[in-house]
């Protein structure tokens, strides 16, 4: 297993544009299974993930 080292005096870098990410924003995405987040880079606008949170019903 490899350990888990907290840095922040450094920032990611976007895979697409590979420029720092000193932020990321979101969005919400509503659905009939509830809400979920889809996050992307600000310079390039491309998605670096989605949520997989779950409805109230799902747990």
């Amino acid at each position: 297993m490899l350990p888990v080292e907290e840095k922040n005096d450094v920032f990611p870098i976007c895979p697409h544009c590979l420029k720092e990410l000193v932020k990321i924003w979101c969005r919400e995405i509503e659905s009939f299974f509830g809400k979920r987040y889809i996050y992307f880079c600000p310079a390039c606008r491309k998605v670096l993930g989605v949520s997989h949170r779950k409805g109230f019903w799902m747990g």
